[in-house]
């Protein structure tokens, strides 16, 4: 069962506001109503949000993201359409079934930290637990074990004011997590931080939701925020959703030019992954080959290294032209092993701009692996330059310089292809 489903939902604020909500629907603009004085806040907005997924909702000020998520906790009521949470329609609920809803299943975490200053820290990680009515004895445990897991143990007795902001937004964080609830709420939670505060607490958020496996409901204005935490990413532009997708995919594929001109200053070398521009070598050799086989496979695509992969498609190393040539003129029958070049193996997640370190160190082509150490594909250093310089919308003097000096004959791996889904078999 989806976390949270928002189907057709619109929020209209002002008198007879079910009466802008037809007008938009008969198509109508945010203008048109605020003549009648109406205002629109979101606008007929769809989406789901799965259990464990860190889903971003990211938008300008104005664009209704923080509408949204007041609407997610039960804050405001939905003018139209519906919202349920773990199949709960949250229009249909009591207020009694809606207190139930925000203290069982959500938490709320807050921009400006809202810590109560008169009271400990450990007081303040336990609020929840205490409006909930647990014991003090067993909200004390739950919160100092949330203060663990953010790595403030041991402060409990503390004020926030004795706090940096960092650590402050920590306590609202575990208070969150003390409560026990599948959803998190984060309503522009890091952006009062510092910029390198701020990126830890980003760090943290990921291992944290790696470690517990929560539903996260993000909201901020910063598309390298969004794109750095995101599972799938919802922007929207005066109340309507424009776009849902990974970064890879609005990155790749933006749905119109409003998205296309919001990501154009993105570092998309921070985002891509390996996968991404990881493709298919014109031919692999398998382990028990031998060097007659190597010889016959280099002729046959023009290439000066093959790879040698095991029967279970995890990678032996990178051989080359010179070692297969001498082994032939020597009439070996197997392959020498002993004079392959080493092997740059990096993860398929591993971040392009990460990569440059590993190419400038071999000369053999960078080998990607999955998770459990299976081959998907190279990445040449001609595509890695050629990757960058489309991020960029020119073409590099290096990589001209690399492509005239003969690294891009046919086969050497250095056309640029198709972006790969995570993890997808080269």
């Amino acid at each position: 069962m989806p976390a949270i489903v928002a189907d057709g939902l619109y929020k209209v604020f002002g008198k007879r506001a079910q009466r802008g909500v037809e007008a938009l629907k008969a198509g109508a603009t945010k203008d048109d109503l605020r003549k009648d004085g109406l205002t629109a806040a979101v606008i007929d907005a769809n989406f789901t949000v799965e259990p464990g997924e860190i889903f971003v909702v990211m938008g300008l000020s104005g664009s209704g993201k923080s509408t949204l998520i007041r609407m997610v906790n039960g804050l405001w009521e939905a003018t139209a359409g519906d919202l349920e949470i773990y199949g709960e329609n949250l229009g249909k609920l009591s207020d009694a079934g809606l207190r139930r809803v925000r203290r069982e299943k959500v938490s709320m975490v807050f921009q400006h930290f809202a810590l109560l200053p008169h009271r400990t820290v450990g007081e303040n990680a336990a609020y929840g637990l205490k409006i909930q009515g647990i014991n003090k004895a067993d909200r004390e445990a739950k919160a100092e074990r949330a203060l663990e897991l953010v790595g403030l143990g041991g402060w409990g007795g503390s004020y926030p004011g004795e706090l940096s902001g960092g650590m402050q937004q920590r306590v609202g964080l575990a208070r969150a997590l003390a409560a026990g609830t599948d959803i998190l709420l984060m309503d522009e939670a890091f952006s009062a931080l510092d910029p390198l505060i701020r990126r830890d607490m980003q760090d943290q958020l990921v291992e944290l939701q790696q470690k517990l496996d929560k539903t996260i409901l993000f909201i901020t204005h910063d598309l390298n925020e969004a794109m750095r935490i995101g599972d799938r990413i919802a922007m929207m532009r005066d109340g309507r959703v424009e776009q849902i997708g990974t970064a890879e995919q609005i990155l790749n594929n933006p749905a119109n030019d409003y998205v296309s001109t919001f990501i154009q200053d993105v570092d998309r070398t921070k985002v891509l992954k390996a996968a991404h521009i990881a493709e298919h070598p014109p031919a692999v050799l398998g382990a028990e080959q031998g060097p007659k086989a190597a010889h016959k496979l280099l002729r046959e695509t023009a290439n000066s290294w093959l790879v040698v992969l095991r029967r279970d498609r995890t990678p032996v190393g990178v051989l080359w032209e010179d070692d297969v040539a001498r082994a032939v003129r020597l009439a070996r029958t197997q392959l020498p092993w002993s004079s392959q070049h080493e092997m740059p193996v990096v993860p398929h997640d591993t971040p392009i701009a990460e990569l440059f370190e590993h190419s400038a160190k071999h000369l053999s082509p960078l080998i990607v692996v999955d998770e459990q150490q299976r081959f998907l594909g190279v990445i040449p250093r001609v595509t890695l330059l050629t990757a960058v310089g489309e991020t960029q919308n020119e073409t590099t003097t290096e990589i001209q310089a690399i492509t005239t000096t003969g690294d891009a004959r046919p086969g050497s791996g250095a056309t640029a292809v198709a972006p790969r889904k995570e993890g997808e078999q080269a």
